[in-house]
């Protein structure tokens, strides 16, 4: 459905040091940098040929910002992927977002989810998920 998901950064360099850490436990390779014809940086993870993450310094010199009740949410195959990827973003500088539970079950609508929240070094929401199967 999405082609991209892009999140401004505060500190560029901040945030690629924290998505490196986190973003090939999900299957990505590393940043990729990106230069603006105005010189503003872009990191891309690719996540398969048709869809991508990108980190990105405001284009209008304003400070970026991240959206309240907002997440952006990865996909995962196994629940220890979602352990994995989780510690390594709390090792790296993330945060447990607050009223968040910890990695775990959640269950809703006759589904059953696995899921670990983190929010990056610039306060956006992202979230792992794997669909437990029935």
């Amino acid at each position: 459905m999405f082609s991209h998901v892009m999140l401004g950064a505060i500190d560029i360099e901040d945030s690629r040091e924290f998505y490196d850490k986190i973003m090939p436990i999900l299957g990505t390779r590393l940043g990729k940098l990106t230069l603006d014809t105005d010189g503003k940086k872009s990191y891309i993870y690719f996540v398969n040929n048709k869809n991508s993450f990108l980190l990105k310094e405001p284009i209008n010199n304003q400070a970026a910002t991240h959206g309240n009740g907002t997440t952006i949410g990865f996909n995962a195959s196994s629940t220890e992927m979602i352990d994995e990827w989780h510690a390594a973003g709390i090792k790296a500088g993330g945060t447990n977002p607050e009223l968040c539970d910890p990695p775990g079950i959640r269950e809703g609508g006759g589904v059953q989810l696995y899921l670990a929240y983190l929010t990056d070094p610039s306060g956006n929401k992202i979230c792992a998920m794997y669909r437990i199967p029935k």
